[in-house]
């Protein structure tokens, strides 16, 4: 408890390690809109041993980066230390990652895929809390039952952990079957441990925040996809999505980070306005977007055509269809994104099999859909995904030309001089000793360089037979 109260500062807003997403740029955003703790991305240990270039942009900071928690994951104790060690002058904690359940996670052999391993935890948790001059922390996922989480949050207390952070959802909780975290669990933890702990699940606005201390006896919480689509959500605010968007650019200038995690910032604030029909090429436009003066644009066409609405001098009328689109607050407002229940998710997936083998049976190998969710030929299918792959295409090219030739039924070239195809042009070029350029026909051309060549051939036959002649004269003299 010393440790969270006086050496971190008894944060209580704090913003999960993200990959792709908690870089710093976004933690400075963070913290300048209330964020009292930061960690950085899940960063690899074998890879942050061996890989300096991986190693420096990972531990990127500065001095308004306080405090900060560096979070490894791997599998290899010794690796895992090898790692914490070259962190540790870094930051003011090592997190190990118990919790991610993502596919590569799965592959990896790491985060709530070490779940079950209790002997390798147990081994690695003591060896880094051992061997570091700064505590180890830990995130974790729940277990399906109380008793086998407290147990498990009990093993790693027990090896030397100081701070646990517990989510409230299963390692098979994810993707559109994430559902709601059980707070319940994190209360338990909280009751039976005497280290701090933090809430992780469920935080979309300062409100959740509040209750969530309240209710499960953690020390603070701990959001991500709340923070993403608002970075305003720990002082209970909900600017214009321009606002943080052009901040996070200007630290961006500062503090330069890949094109892909400004992209992937920027498609996340702006969620709800480039989820409405109207903006589908402002969507194709930022999912194209690869350069810092590109970004910043976009957020500027964003903020030119909201921000009347947003002052008042034009009245917005929020749309009803598709429900998706039917939201609490205007669409250019930083809000949280609900996913659909786990039960609703699984409806649309038997409604659509449902429907598949329905047009099935009656003959129709696939069914196509626009944005809009009208049926459509697989033809348009074809034409609308060729228009996203090349956005800055125009839609609708000028045809050629289909002007026919002077002389017969062809359609005549378009570059050449004589209104005719290349067939007539041919021929014309043949008879009367005429060149095109547009059908690179040059028959007079290669008429005169054959003629010159023929001409220095026979200046060079008479010259030989000058020679013969002098040579015999010689001879009979």
């Amino acid at each position: 408890m010393d440790f969270w109260k006086h050496t971190l500062g008894s944060p209580t807003k704090i913003v999960a390690p993200m990959v792709d997403a908690s870089e710093l740029p976004w933690r400075l955003l963070s913290r300048q809109y209330g964020a009292q703790l930061c960690y950085t991305p899940m960063l690899h240990s074998a890879l942050f041993s061996r890989d300096l270039k991986y190693r420096t942009e990972a531990l990127a900071s500065c001095d308004e980066d306080k405090p900060l928690i560096v979070q490894l994951c791997g599998n290899e104790p010794q690796t895992m230390l090898e790692a914490a060690l070259l962190a540790q002058d870094h930051c003011l904690a090592i997190d190990i990652n118990l919790g991610c359940p993502q596919a590569i996670a799965k592959r990896g052999h790491y985060g709530a895929f070490l779940q079950d391993e209790w002997p390798l935890l147990s081994e690695m948790v003591s060896l880094l809390s051992k061997n570091l001059k700064i505590p180890v922390t830990c995130k974790v996922r729940r277990f399906e039952t109380k008793e086998k989480t407290i147990e498990y949050a009990k093993l790693l207390e027990n090896a030397g952990c100081s701070i646990l952070t517990v989510h409230g959802r299963t390692r098979e909780q994810k993707g559109p079957l994430t559902g709601l975290a059980d707070w319940t669990y994190v209360k338990s933890v909280s009751d039976a441990v005497n280290i701090p702990v933090f809430s992780n699940g469920n935080v979309q606005n300062i409100q959740d925040l509040e209750r969530c201390l309240e209710e499960t006896g953690a020390v603070g919480v701990m959001t991500a996809e709340g923070n993403l689509y608002n970075p305003a959500i720990f002082m209970g605010q909900n600017p214009p999505i321009w606002e943080p968007a052009l901040k996070y650019l200007d630290l961006v200038k500062k503090y330069p980070c890949p094109n892909s995690y400004i992209r992937g910032h920027l498609f996340k604030l702006f969620h709800h306005v480039l989820s409405l029909p109207e903006n589908n090429n402002l969507r194709i436009e930022l999912g194209a977007a690869n350069t810092l003066d590109q970004f910043t644009n976009i957020t500027n066409k964003i903020r030119s055509m909201y921000e009347l609405y947003h002052t008042g001098d034009k009245v917005w009328e929020a749309p009803v269809e598709p429900e998706s689109h039917n939201l609490l607050l205007p669409p250019w407002l930083c809000q949280p994104y609900v996913r659909d229940t786990p039960e609703g998710h699984i409806k649309k997936v038997e409604d659509k099999v449902k429907e598949a083998e329905k047009r099935l049976s009656e003959g129709t190998k696939r069914f196509y859909e626009d944005a809009e969710g009208n049926p459509i030929s697989r033809k348009k299918m074809k034409k609308i995904r060729r228009i996203s792959r090349r956005p800055e295409k125009p839609e609708n090219c000028s045809p050629k030309s289909m002007e026919k030739c002077s002389l017969c039924e062809n359609p005549l070239g378009s570059k050449c001089g004589y209104q005719l195809c290349k067939k007539c042009c041919r021929d014309k070029c043949f008879i009367e000793n005429l060149d095109c350029e547009g059908h690179r026909i040059l028959v007079k051309t290669r008429r005169e360089m054959a003629k010159k060549h023929a001409n220095q051939k026979n200046k060079g036959k008479s010259a030989i037979a000058s020679n013969s002649e002098l040579t015999e004269v010689k001879c009979d003299s």
